[in-house]
């Protein structure tokens, strides 16, 4: 892994509750999460795959890991963005998530990109 090409990705993340698809009476509580990937770099990458530990004020646990994120592995060039939204059910009103992106730059070298810990709160939950 590559340290100064994972230092050139910012990723910034902004989340929302969604009470209309929520269900708090039966433990589902609907999150949207708005990723936007940066690459601050001198060449193209590529996003291969996601991984997301999701954790509930219960302590358990979720790993998520799939190809691509949004159904899609977007090429991101030097000063461009990548933004997408998407969500997560999660049965308690506070949570966290983390994870990381398994890239690739145009060159052939793969490299992590850590997602740094974000919060998942329902407002009103904390005070």
């Amino acid at each position: 892994m590559s340290e100064s090409v994972a230092a050139a990705i910012k990723i910034d993340v902004d989340t929302r509750y969604l009470k209309e698809q929520s269900a708090p009476d039966h433990g589902q509580y609907a999150f949207a999460y708005t990723i936007t990937i940066r690459n601050e770099g001198e060449q193209s990458v590529r996003l291969l795959n996601r991984h997301w530990i999701i954790t509930d004020a219960d302590n358990e646990v979720q790993e998520v890991r799939g190809a691509g994120v949004v159904g899609e592995q977007p090429l991101i060039k030097p000063g461009e963005h990548y933004r997408y939204t998407s969500g997560t059910l999660i049965p308690t009103p506070v949570g966290t998530m983390e994870g990381s992106y398994e890239m690739i730059t145009e060159d052939g070298r793969p490299f992590i990109a850590p997602i740094a810990p974000f919060t998942l709160v329902c407002p009103g939950a904390l005070h």
